[in-house]
């Protein structure tokens, strides 16, 4: 039962082996051409559409550290009022925890400056990867694990997956948008997250012996 999901912790090699790949380029002028051809591309929204600026900002506002600490204690007391599993809130709060700790540890270790031209908010601290794609990957991510093993219909299932990729593309384009990071930060953090998720849901799986 168990080896049948050995193709997650693949993925999380993989998606590890490009992290470290982008990692070692992401200041190459490659990258940063591509880096600012996007943002020209995703900032020139906000000018046939000022509304575009409210959503972003909006999305930017959810993937805050304050609010994605709000959310994830409104899961873990669904999980345990609701579904009555503990085992599954010790996942949820490892994959956010941990998550946290590598964003910080590789942001200080990188120590990328952010984008000096056109912010339309100002933000601390260093760039790379970013904190709120990393947060709204692990976070979004590991609802819809959670929940899609509690949602008996096909339909509920592919409204909450829709709903997740949603929240996680709009939080990453979000801050390209409002000039605090770069594509190649959000992509990074992408990466990087998805690479910790998948192993974390991989030793789950491990550690139960089931579906």
């Amino acid at each position: 039962m168990r080896t049948k999901y050995n193709h997650l912790l693949l993925l999380c090699f993989f998606s590890l082996a490009f992290f470290i790949f982008l990692a070692m380029v992401y200041d190459s002028d490659f990258v940063e051409n591509i880096d600012l051809q996007l943002i020209r591309n995703i900032q020139g929204l906000e000018h046939p559409n000022p509304t575009f600026t409210f959503i972003m900002k909006f999305f930017s506002y959810i993937g805050d550290t304050v609010r994605v600490i709000v959310i994830s204690i409104i899961i873990v007391l669904i999980l345990y009022k609701v579904f009555h599993q503990r085992i599954e809130i010790i996942l949820f709060i490892i994959v956010l925890v941990g998550s946290a700790i590598l964003n910080v540890l590789l942001k200080y270790f990188f120590q990328r400056e952010r984008p000096n031209f056109y912010r339309m908010i100002m933000q601390d601290g260093y760039s790379f990867p970013s904190g709120h794609a990393m947060a709204a990957l692990s976070l979004y991510g590991i609802i819809t694990f959670l929940l899609w093993r509690h949602i008996p219909k096909e339909s509920g299932r592919i409204i909450l997956i829709c709903t997740s990729t949603l929240f996680i593309t709009l939080i990453g384009i979000s801050r390209i948008y409002l000039g605090v990071h770069y594509p190649s930060d959000i992509v990074g953090a992408y990466l990087i997250s998805g690479s910790w998720l998948l192993l974390t849901i991989w030793g789950f799986i491990q550690v139960k012996g089931k579906d």
